[in-house]
């Protein structure tokens, strides 16, 4: 059976693979299992229950949760329906809902909870095409989902057929809203085949089959967690969703998975932790975590360290790395990290301690993935998003910025042909906005975001990103963001990890009631000082950071600083802390 279309999936799942556990999520604190009968019994159930509705091919349909069964239930009954869904992040603010769904002429909504049932309730006279709100949970004075089911009837299963029939491969499938670091959100239009040549390019590169279990928790409304799920789905792999952010590790333990997908952030934080027990231990215990974790930061592939130290790496394989791989349930193939870029250094302790981390390159406009690391060495390269997949063509433009071509490019930005106008070439390249090289001819690297690149009033220019990554190497840095444009000098704004700080100031006896009072603490100011030159010789000296300002609150979506796939938003900040970048020029 050909994949032409999202809702063949499950079909092909259920005729080769057929499993007990399709997807699986917490229920009132057990897991509950789907079979794959029951997954496809349930996505036609919601096409006939939306024909019963009323729903016509090509309407909307919005679905706002966590990753849960039913997200795809609705997803894929949807499609075969004929309508077409618009996943949006669970995040993002009333004006922007507003917004997306009166672009997008939304009929229907799927929320996960009371939280978002009134969030879209409080704007729902203002978007006139929506004509109802369904809820996964059970919340008072809402419609549970249960209740489109009531529309169902086998009378519609031919109608439901007749429009399955219709849909072509190139059909839109998806619009999916980008949130942006400026502006308003732009509706990228996704055809079935822009995302099905993704997955069909991407599963001979992933360790995985029918055997395997993988957790799930970046957000499904993200077009790569959605493209890697078509994936597992079409390999028969069992999927598990965390029930939040807070228990990955509880979950992680439970499921034991064979692979996830994650960002940068979360990879960070999983290391900061194991630094922070390590720093916790005494004697020989402490001595032998920080040489095993040293000898990790040195790893390069193929025993180019020769053989002493590989003998010496086998050895913290099995006292130290061991219990690394413990921590992550103890089956772990390999992890997908996408969205921004890797720290080298993570990529390498990782990867030495036998858990290789694939890092590609994307954009939801590429459906997602351009480029990835494999899982065979030769086919991996630290501090680069590796090979470009087979069917896509990239190149580099005069500027740098990297250009891509294939059948995974997007069909446009919806109701913007202006705006994709001035991303897709009349020759078929989209412009990524990104600036990038090729490593040895094969290995793409990407050094930063074109729109991010500033002039400082000597008129030189820096590369943000790069010095961005390269501080958060130190664990006292949790977020950094390079400032400077049309100034004297370099300049950043620092949010300090506060758990590892207050341990450092508790241990200095340094005052630490509050982060405010920490960051103004001078013995505080001096050690990031220290810090910062201590990185700064990696740096042209025009890039070197010169002055810094302490930040007492972390940045994150709720508060604005961060888009959902947990970008900085530059402008925001600089507005919000005007005062700090005023002072550190004023000075």
């Amino acid at each position: 059976m050909e994949l032409k279309r999202f809702f063949d999936i499950p079909y092909y799942q259920l005729s080769e693979y057929a499993q007990p556990d399709a997807l699986v999520a917490k229920e009132n604190g057990s897991w509950k299992k789907y079979s794959t009968q029951e997954f496809v019994d349930m996505m036609n159930k919601i096409s006939r229950s939306l024909v019963g509705f009323g729903i016509q091919p090509d309407d909307k349909i919005a679905i706002i949760a966590n990753n849960r069964p039913e997200w795809n239930f609705v997803d894929l009954g949807t499609l075969q329906a004929g309508a077409i869904n618009v996943p949006v992040y669970p995040t993002i603010s009333e004006e922007e809902f507003k917004f997306i769904f009166n672009d997008a002429e939304v009929k229907i909504v799927f929320v996960s909870d009371e939280e978002l049932f009134r969030k879209v309730s409080n704007i729902k006279a203002a978007v006139p095409s929506l004509q109802a709100i369904y809820t996964f949970d059970q919340v008072e004075g809402a419609d549970h989902w249960t209740r489109l089911l009531e529309q169902d009837s086998e009378q519609h299963g031919d109608e439901v057929d007749r429009r399955k029939e219709a849909i072509q491969p190139n059909d839109l499938a998806t619009i999916i809203y980008t949130s942006g670091t400026t502006g308003t959100p732009k509706g990228v239009m996704l055809s079935h085949e822009n995302v099905l040549s993704n997955l069909r390019a991407s599963i001979p590169l992933l360790p995985i089959n029918d055997q395997h279990r993988v957790l799930s928790f970046l957000p499904l409304n993200h077009v790569f967690e959605r493209m890697i799920t078509y994936l597992y789905m079409s390999q028969g792999v069992s999927i598990y969703y965390a029930e939040s952010m807070e228990t990955i590790g509880d979950n992680i333990r439970e499921v034991q998975p064979h692979l996830f997908t994650a960002v940068p952030r979360l990879l960070e934080k999983v290391y900061d932790k194991i630094y922070a027990k390590g720093e916790a231990l005494t004697g020989l215990k402490k001595k032998m975590f920080f040489w095993a974790l040293n000898l990790g930061l040195k790893y390069e592939y193929g025993g180019a360290n020769g053989w002493w130290y590989e003998t010496q790496l086998g050895l913290a394989n099995k006292l130290i790395f061991s219990k690394w791989r413990e921590a992550l349930g103890g089956n772990i193939i390999a992890l997908v990290s996408g969205s921004a870029a890797l720290q080298p250094r993570l990529a390498r302790v990782f990867t030495a301690g036998k858990i290789p981390i694939l890092e590609g390159y994307g954009l939801t406009e590429t459906s997602p993935v351009i480029s990835v690391n494999r899982v065979e060495e030769e086919n991996r390269r630290f501090g680069t998003v590796g090979p470009v997949l087979d069917n896509v063509e990239v190149k580099i433009a005069e500027d740098g910025e990297i250009l891509c071509k294939g059948p995974n490019v997007m069909l446009g930005y919806y109701k913007r042909q202006d705006l994709t106008d001035e991303v897709i070439d009349q020759d078929g390249w989209f412009h990524t906005g990104d600036i990038g090289t090729f490593v040895d001819g094969k290995f793409l690297k990407i050094t930063d975001r074109k729109k991010e690149i500033f002039k400082t009033s000597g008129g030189k220019y820096v590369a943000p990103q790069v010095i961005e990554n390269k501080l958060k190497e130190s664990t006292f840095i949790e977020q950094i963001m390079v400032v400077g444009e049309f100034k004297k000098f370099v300049s950043a704004l620092i949010v300090p990890a506060f758990p590892y700080l207050k341990e450092w100031c508790e241990k200095s006896s340094i005052p630490c009631g509050s982060n405010q009072e920490m960051v103004s603490q001078q013995a505080v100011i001096d050690q990031f000082q220290e810090i910062v030159d201590t990185f700064n010789p990696n740096f042209g000296h025009v890039e070197q950071i010169k002055k810094f300002a302490l930040v007492p609150d972390e940045w994150n979506v709720d508060t604005g600083e961060l888009t959902p796939t947990m970008k900085v938003k530059r402008k925001k900040v600089l507005e919000k802390y005007q005062h700090l970048v005023e002072q550190i020029y004023q000075d």
